[in-house]
């Protein structure tokens, strides 16, 4: 009977390895591309900007500055509505999808609504931000440019 718990635990063990090994690289991976992503952004129409930083395995977005400071009015959430637009998380649950890029969700203050999302690194100083609704069937996607 001892014999079969070890024989069983030592399997277990074997299996386990590999993927604990390949979850390390991946977080470790996923650091590194972070970093190409942490920093403050400006949104494409220059309105906003939003401070990206790694959060657990992924990242996450706050605003960090508007030009016209606004509150979240089209929150679906009548209690919210009051709330500043600065400090909101815009972007969060991000994971990696592929190379410099990342999936997750992303909230839209200015219809209140959050979707699925994508941010991808273009490379320089620019990374495209994009949300789709209806499964992905419409997309819109954004340009922001690095500030710092």
């Amino acid at each position: 009977m001892k014999l079969a718990r070890l024989t069983l635990v030592a399997a277990l063990c074997a299996f386990a390895t590999p993927s604990f090994a390949q979850d390390a690289t991946k977080v470790a991976s996923v650091g590194q591309d972070a970093s190409k992503v942490a920093g403050v952004w400006q949104s494409q129409s220059g309105v906003t900007r939003v401070k990206v930083t790694p959060c657990g395995a992924g990242l996450c977005g706050h605003v960090v500055w508007q030009k016209t400071p606004q509150k979240d009015v089209h929150n679906p959430d009548p209690n919210k509505r009051e709330r500043p637009v600065v400090g909101l998380q815009l972007v969060s649950n991000m994971k990696p999808a592929g190379p410099n890029e990342w999936s997750g969700a992303i909230y839209n203050y200015e219809d209140g609504q959050t979707y699925s999302g994508k941010v991808k690194v273009l490379g320089g100083n620019s990374i495209q931000i994009g949300g789709c609704v209806m499964g992905g069937m419409i997309c819109q996607s954004k340009t922001w440019t690095k500030v710092n």
